[in-house]
């Protein structure tokens, strides 16, 4: 990574369990990075919550308050636009958005399971883990990929796997891939902040 933090903007729509994670990565030294704005989907979350406690700016966009999801995006990343961000990171953030040209390779997210399988609208939190569980899976992980106007469906920078136990639960399967989903992230964050990714159709290269 170079001298200076990479700015990134966050997007919660949760309990901003992994926003914490790249706000103690951060705290740590583990990753150059100044969390320039968190951007919520509603007010009242847990994730604004410890944004507010760590003295991040938030940002509160209601997609019910919202003409049109042109509109509800235009709002998002106009908050994006003047905190002047680098990056775009989806931490939890459950509604589709369309990618202005400009944040077109700049915005990423996280997915709680080895993509393609087991994504793609309502798939999010325990219902992902259960699916995983329901189908019999001997293996499962995270996936960080760049984000494109449909549902965890843009090109994968890189995933991470753990096993998935014949005891497990929804709860004890998220844990683990929690675990992943805490290295993975900062990881992307610091390749692409180290201008090590390229994107060729569906390939992301790291360089």
């Amino acid at each position: 990574m170079g001298k200076e933090p990479i700015n990134l903007a966050v997007l919660v729509s949760g309990s901003g369990t992994t926003l914490q994670n790249l706000i103690d990565q951060i705290a740590a030294g583990h990753l150059n990075a100044r969390i320039a704005v968190v951007i919520a989907s509603r007010s009242g979350l847990l994730g604004t919550d410890r944004a507010a406690k760590a003295g991040l700016r938030t940002e509160i966009v209601d997609k019910k308050a919202c003409s049109s999801p042109a509109d509800f995006s235009q709002r998002v990343f106009s908050y994006c636009r003047a905190a002047q961000v680098d990056l775009v990171c989806l931490c939890g953030w459950l509604s589709l958005l369309e990618i202005p040209d400009v944040f077109a390779g700049r915005a990423m997210n996280i997915h709680p399971a080895l993509l393609p399988s087991f994504g793609g609208r309502g798939m999010f939190g325990h219902h992902v883990h259960q699916a995983v569980l329901d189908h019999g899976c001997k293996v499962s992980g995270c996936t960080v990929h760049f984000v494109d106007n449909h549902y965890d469906a843009g090109p994968i920078i890189l995933q991470k796997t753990c096993p998935v136990l014949d005891s497990d639960t929804a709860a004890t399967l998220a844990a683990r891939v929690f675990e992943e989903e805490k290295l993975a992230y900062p990881e992307a964050i610091r390749l692409f902040a180290g201008g090590r990714l390229r994107i060729s159709d569906r390939r992301v290269s790291i360089v």
